[in-house]
């Protein structure tokens, strides 16, 4: 009896392990597809590439922040009276977020590939350097930092500042294309020593984008990955300077005609190439600062958070260090780091990007030492009705340009018009695809059928979509009046600093008091100015 019940047990258990094997992955049961049965990758059938993928490769410096609700807004007296920032309740997908701020060594970095790379431009490299005169004061002596707080290897750790919103997106793009060179190559999709190669030192440059839509011009157009290479001279031999040795190379000529390169780039269908750095939206900044995974019991938050550490002190309870501070900020009128001899924050200015402890997600710097640019659009108020999830103002929907049926890829760099701080910053490198502002008119057919009338990407900017103003899209910084009520005054016309220019700035820096150290406080400045006390870190969904 025993025996046979033994047996039972063990054929339920081959049975249980069996089913588990093959619905293990539901699209894939006995390598077939789920769809229509075929084996996947069999001669003339489907051959998906992603079969055998398994996580998103984390990228440098980032760590993985679980999403989840919270309340976005403050948890303390809106003393400032800004009344920008009511308790709202917001839901956060999962992401990474940069474990520190961007250095000046790493943006130090940048500037480097920039100058090399666009050898013959220097306008690229000039329009990217941060502004050191942010740390010039008409009663203070800083010339010792104007010189060498960028350069100097004691500040080699220390937040990079004088950068602006314009800048900070744009070291953002270019990380993205340095990461995926170099996954890439370790991959053996792109030939070791092509990403410095020195035909790159002409602006041939790899480019993500690029090497997904456009791979026939990718290092200045030597190969072609899905469609047969326009390219002149392109033959094998040039080709191989940069495809690894998993592309597949055919080279293929009929009679007279020349010959034609094809070959197989790591498209996204393969899962290894990363989503875009970028700066973190103003509500995934907030949760990240929070940490609530400190105080969560099972599923629940038990309280709330006034700093991104427990407690409402900024001090550190400990007795081996108790009395010192948690974040680098300034303690109060004319004390910045406390006595000689016993400083109780170690810095009197910018601090390491380590120095104090990181928060409950293990995120270092996200109250102090420096404020951070994040990507929103500034408004006073939040709108969760319209959404509560992944909220983030600054939506610009683009179309890539295209020329008989291919993206254009930019062979100049593109620069905007010179911003009123005065200064030309650049849009578009060469080598990276072109885009254009989407058509509101593309949409009228849409709109005359009732049946498909979507607000959802209907304008291609809607960076003031429904704040309140009377007309949502304003190029000049006029006072608005409500749509709802009568205009005040006739006089004089008033100016606002709010406008579509304006970006949020979050947490507080070594300037600030402790009021500004509460994650949920929010200020703003106009995309192209500097400052001295505001640096930034990047995310990737």
């Amino acid at each position: 009896m025993k025996r046979k019940s033994f047996i039972s047990l063990i054929s339920l258990l081959a049975i249980s392990c069996a089913f588990m094997s093959c619905s293990s992955n539901g699209s894939f049961k006995n390598g077939a597809s789920s769809a229509t049965g075929w084996k996947i990758g069999e001669s003339g059938g489907f051959d998906y590439k992603g079969k055998d993928y398994k996580d998103q490769i984390q990228g440098p410096n980032l760590i993985l922040v679980h999403g989840g609700t919270f309340t976005k807004g403050r948890v303390q007296d809106d003393v400032m009276k800004d009344w920008n920032n009511t308790p709202t309740r917001m839901q956060v997908r999962s992401f990474y977020m940069d474990e520190t701020e961007v250095t000046n060594l790493m943006y130090i970095e940048y500037l480097d590939w920039l100058k090399r790379v666009f050898a013959s431009q220097p306008d690229i490299y000039l329009s990217a350097l941060p502004d050191t005169l942010v740390w010039r004061n008409q009663l203070g002596f800083y010339d010792d930092m104007v010189n060498n707080y960028l350069r100097h290897p004691a500040f080699q750790t220390h937040p990079v500042v004088g950068v602006s919103w314009q800048q900070a997106s744009n070291f953002a793009k270019w990380r993205t294309n340095r990461v995926n060179e170099i996954i890439l190559e370790q991959k053996g999709w792109i030939a070791k020593g092509a990403r410095t190669s020195k035909s790159i030192q002409n602006g041939l440059n790899f480019d993500t984008e690029t090497y997904l839509k456009r791979p026939d011009v990718v290092y200045g157009g030597n190969y072609d990955a899905e469609n047969v290479s326009e390219v002149e001279n392109a033959t094998e031999n040039n080709v191989q300077d940069f495809v690894g040795k998993e592309a597949q190379i055919t080279v293929r000529g009929e009679g007279d005609q020349e010959d034609q390169v094809k070959v197989t780039n790591a498209s996204v269908e393969y899962g290894i190439v990363l989503p875009e750095y970028r700066l973190p939206t103003e509500s995934e900044w907030e949760y990240a600062a929070l940490g609530l995974a400190g105080i969560r019991e099972y599923n629940s938050y038990q309280g709330k958070k006034k700093y991104p550490w427990s407690g409402d002190s900024s001090r550190v309870s400990q007795q081996r260090n108790a009395g010192d501070q948690l974040a680098n900020f300034k303690q109060g009128r004319g004390d910045y780091s406390g006595v000689a001899g016993w400083s109780n924050d170690d810095a009197e200015i910018t601090a390491d990007v380590r120095q104090y402890p990181p928060n409950d997600f293990g995120l270092y710097g996200m109250a102090g030492n420096v404020s951070e640019w994040v990507a929103d659009v500034y408004r006073p108020i939040t709108n969760n009705e319209i959404s509560d999830m992944n909220y983030f103002r600054g939506n610009v929907f683009q179309n890539y340009i295209t020329e008989d049926g291919k993206v254009k890829v930019a062979t100049e760099p593109l620069f905007n018009d010179k911003n009123p701080a005065g200064r030309t910053i650049y849009d578009q490198l060469p080598g990276s695809i072109m885009k254009d502002n989407i058509n509101p008119n593309d949409f009228e057919s849409i709109q005359s059928q009732e049946e498909l009338l979507n607000s959802n990407g209907l304008t291609a900017n809607n960076l003031a979509y429904a704040d309140g103003d009377e007309l949502y899209e304003r190029d000049e910084t006029e006072m608005y009046k409500d749509a709802f009520s009568k205009e005040r005054e006739q006089g004089e016309k008033r100016l606002t600093l709010v406008s579509d220019k304006t970006r949020v700035i979050k947490g507080a820096s070594w300037k600030d008091r402790a009021f500004w150290l509460d994650p949920a406080q929010r200020r703003y400045m106009p995309e192209f100015l500097a400052a001295d006390y505001i640096g930034f870190r990047c995310a990737m969904s």
